[in-house]
């Protein structure tokens, strides 16, 4: 059984968003090879909210688009039946509406690439040398293309 968890308090992106993102997840995860059943919660807040969290978590007092907060550290351990928590995502929607602005592409395709780039970041992936931010990039737009979101 795979979970994915939503916090959307204020009501800041539509169900068929939601429904769309279940689906990208559960679609990443899969292309992924996770060999256990997951819970990802996704928190969508406003620019407030997640300068806030970064601050508090990562010591920046800036806006950020997307936090990822990973649970799982081996993926290459035994997993049993149980329902593992992945991580938790949050997701400044101002920042989503600003860069499809920005970038010239929908809410949806930057909401669902946010989403996709902080999945990565829960199964491990970082960008913090050229070689890694290819490699998470590349995995990043093949999954959205698969998917049907690729940027054009």
């Amino acid at each position: 059984m795979n979970i994915v968890d939503y916090i959307d308090e204020d009501n800041l992106i539509t169900q068929q968003d939601k429904d769309m993102l279940t689906e990208l997840i559960h679609y990443t995860l899969k292309e992924e090879d996770i060999p256990f059943n997951y819970e990802v919660s996704v928190s969508f807040v406003d620019n407030l909210a997640i300068q806030k969290l970064n601050n508090d978590y990562r010591g920046l007092d800036e806006v950020t688009d997307v936090l990822s907060f990973p649970l799982i550290e081996d993926f290459n351990a035994e997993f049993s039946d149980y329902v593992y928590p992945l991580g938790d995502i949050v997701i400044s929607i101002d920042k989503v509406t600003e860069q499809a602005k920005l970038y010239n592409h929908s809410f949806k395709r930057e909401l669902a690439f946010l989403t996709v780039h902080s999945i990565l970041h829960l199964l491990g992936y970082i960008h913090e040398t050229d070689a890694e931010e290819k490699e998470m990039f590349q995995r990043q737009k093949t999954i959205l293309k698969e998917f049907g979101l690729e940027r054009k």
